[in-house]
C-alpha cells in the first residue's frame, strides 16, 4: 500500500469534526468528596489532524480521552464521532461503533502474546465481525518496517517494535479517529521517534486522525495543534508546538496547577 494514495481521512475533511464534545461534564465520587474531571468542555478535532493532549496530573486528560473515544459516558452534555451523536448509544452499539470506527494505541502495547503479529493486527476486524484483510494487514506492517515479522509473537519482539505492530492494527479498520495514550511512554528516545513519525505519516498520507495524550513536550510537537487541560477545563493551547514552547507552556500550568491546589482526575 502506498500511502500518498490511501486517502480515506483526507477527503473527508470538509464534513463534520472528527471528535465533538459539547458542554461534557464527569465527576467521579459523590457530595463533598466528588472529583470534577471535566468541567463542561466544549471541543472540536477536525478530520485529517494531529491533535496532542497535554496537562498536569489531575487535569482530566484520562477523563478526556475515555470520554471521547465512548470507554466512558459523561454525566451530561454530548460527544459527536463524525457528526454522529454517541453518548446515547447502547452498550451494544457503543462496543460496535468502538470496534470499527475507532482505533486505539496504548502506552503497553496490549497486544495478544498467543497470536502472531499479523493475528493481531487483525484482531479488530475479527472483533467486529468484519472479513479479515490479510492483504491489507501485510501492507500496514510492510509500511511500519515490519514486513518479515507477521508470523512471529509479540514477545519476539523489541518494545518499539510491538508499538509499531499497535499502530498497524489501530489502522486496520480505517477508523475515523485513532486515540493514542501515552504511546511513547515505555520505549527509548530512538523507538518513541520512530512511532512519533509513523503517527505523523498515517496523518499526512493516510488522512488519519490522531488524538495522543502525552506528558512529553517533544512527542506533543509533532502534533498540528497541542490543547492543555487544566483542573478540567481547557486552558489554551498552541499550533505548530515546538518542543520548548510546549514545556515552559507545561511548566507554568503545573506550577498554577500546585498552587491552586485543585485536583482532578487523570
Amino acid at each position: 500500500m502506498d500511502w500518498q494514495h490511501d486517502r480515506t481521512g483526507a477527503e473527508k475533511r470538509g464534513g463534520p469534526p472528527a471528535i465533538e464534545l459539547r458542554a461534557v461534564t464527569r465527576s467521579y465520587g459523590k457530595g463533598g468528596a466528588a472529583v470534577r474531571a471535566l468541567r463542561g468542555m466544549d471541543l472540536s478535532l477536525a478530520q485529517g489532524s494531529f491533535t496532542a493532549v497535554m496537562g498536569p496530573s489531575g487535569s482530566g486528560k484520562s477523563t478526556f480521552l475515555q470520554c471521547a473515544a465512548g470507554l466512558d459516558r459523561p454525566d451530561a452534555g454530548q460527544v459527536l464521532l463524525g457528526g454522529e451523536e454517541i453518548t446515547s448509544l447502547s452498550e451494544d452499539r457503543l462496543t460496535k461503533l468502538r470496534r470499527s470506527r475507532i482505533g486505539f494505541v496504548f502506552q503497553s502495547f496490549n497486544l495478544l502474546p498467543s497470536l502472531t503479529v499479523a493475528q493481531n493486527v487483525l484482531l479488530p476486524q475479527r472483533l467486529a465481525g468484519a472479513r479479515q484483510d490479510r492483504r491489507r494487514a501485510q501492507e500496514l506492517l510492510t509500511e511500519v518496517g515490519l514486513a518479515e515479522h507477521g508470523s512471529r509473537r509479540p514477545g519476539q519482539l523489541s518494545g518499539g517494535q510491538q508499538q509499531r505492530v499497535a499502530i498497524a492494527r489501530a489502522l486496520i479498520t480505517r477508523p475515523q479517529v485513532v486515540f493514542a495514550d501515552e504511546p511513547t511512554g515505555a520505549l527509548d528516545t530512538r523507538s518513541a521517534h520512530e512511532v512519533l513519525v509513523l503517527l505523523r505519516r498515517a496523518v499526512d498520507a493516510m488522512g488519519a486522525t490522531i488524538v495522543m495524550v502525552t506528558h512529553d513536550p517533544v512527542a506533543a510537537s509533532h502534533a498540528d495543534r497541542v490543547l492543555f487541560l487544566a483542573d478540567g477545563n481547557l486552558a489554551g493551547e498552541l499550533l505548530r508546538p515546538h518542543p520548548q514552547t510546549v514545556a515552559d507552556r507545561m511548566v507554568a500550568l503545573t506550577a498554577t496547577s500546585q498552587a491552586r491546589g485543585t485536583g482532578g482526575a487523570a
